[in-house]
């Protein structure tokens, strides 16, 4: 009579662990979906403030010019697009010349740098230890420019960087159009009693990465203007679309600066060491001005943020996003830095004296 009783007991044994491994199956089938899905979200919501950013000045640039000339909104948000977009042309035109030129030559004035520096670094003892300890220099910026272009091309898997473009594009037009509606569409989400708070708060991200914005692009210029005066007078070739670079490559902190110093040391290289010296000055000066007089005046228009913190949010969001997490990771932390400040620590707390 054990014997069923044994049988019985090695089948319940046997069904229960079949259970419990069905169960850690689709748990973890479930996570791994949940972390998918999450990541398609957060790569849209990139997308979407990418639109923001873009749709906040043609709308305050709108209502500017309808203050001052009666019009309606709509059609001073059509002569401003007009005219961002005219401008935008113009300008190209106008570097098409003298940038165009030097672009055709990059690629052979750009290995052939490498190797002048390779050869200028050969000539002195400490030089040829760093050439020993990388083997081979032009290798080594290639394997970091198939980096930099993996990570700042795979913007979406599976729309692909031009079809993020015209997203964004018209995410932008219908956003500029018709803010109001969207954003009392979100106010819908919200409980009536915080209706007017939440006004408030969206009000607030508003204003702040429209100041953060024009502070940001205030810096480009200035970047841009001040290396191209400064490779100009120290003779570097490819100045103007080196300083174009610079100027472009500031909207990302932090790593912008390194990645704009690259190619220019470079190419200084070509005249010799003390030509790369004086642009690693050159380009060190102008990081000082931005990050000790530019930065800060940018602050005083939108929410401080601790060096520390931007820096983990590119780390951050540059792992998790990519690319595009990296450049907009600093917008990013001002939203959140709003969020918590507002609906936080004077809402939850009730502490009123740290202002927004």
């Amino acid at each position: 009579m054990k014997q069923p009783t044994e049988n019985n007991s090695s089948a319940f044994d046997h069904n229960l662990l079949v259970r419990q491994v069905s169960i850690i199956l689709g748990l973890t089938l479930t996570a791994l979906l949940l972390l998918g899905l999450l990541g398609a979200i957060i790569d849209i919501l990139m997308l979407v403030l990418a639109a923001v950013l873009i749709a906040l000045p043609l709308r305050a640039g709108a209502r500017w010019l309808s203050q001052k000339t009666s019009w309606k909104e709509g059609i001073c948000l059509a002569v401003v697009a007009i005219l961002t977009l005219g401008l935008l042309t113009a300008l190209v035109w106008t570097l098409s010349s003298s940038i165009g030129g030097q672009m055709n030559g990059l690629a052979g004035q750009l290995s052939s740098a490498i190797k002048q520096a390779r050869d200028s670094l050969t000539g002195s003892e400490w030089g040829q230890r760093l050439v020993d300890a990388v083997p081979s220099m032009d290798k080594l910026f290639e394997g970091r420019s198939r980096s930099l272009s993996k990570v700042f091309g795979a913007v979406s898997s599976t729309i692909g960087l031009l079809a993020d473009v015209y997203v964004i594009i018209f995410l932008a037009a219908f956003l500029a159009a018709q803010p109001s509606l969207y954003q009392e569409g979100l106010l819908l989400l919200v409980p009536k009693p915080g209706r007017k708070r939440g006004a408030e708060v969206l009000d607030k991200l508003g204003k702040t990465l429209l100041n953060w914005l024009i502070g940001k692009l205030f810096s480009m210029v200035v970047v841009g203007v001040l290396s191209f005066l400064g490779l100009w007078l120290l003779g570097v070739k490819m100045a103007a679309i080196l300083s174009l670079f610079a100027g472009l490559i500031t909207f990302i902190p932090n790593f912008g600066p390194i990645l704009a110093l690259v190619p220019a040391v470079l190419f200084a290289f070509s005249d010799g060491p003390q030509q790369a010296l004086y642009v690693v000055l050159l380009y060190t000066g102008i990081q000082l001005i931005e990050s000790n007089l530019l930065t800060p005046l940018v602050q005083n228009k939108m929410i401080s943020m601790p060096p520390a913190l931007v820096l983990i949010s590119q780390l951050v969001m540059g792992v998790f996003v990519g690319g595009i997490g990296l450049i907009l990771a600093t917008p990013v932390m001002a939203i959140i830095l709003v969020l918590v400040k507002m609906l936080y620590i004077q809402d939850v707390l009730e502490d009123e004296s740290i202002q927004v």
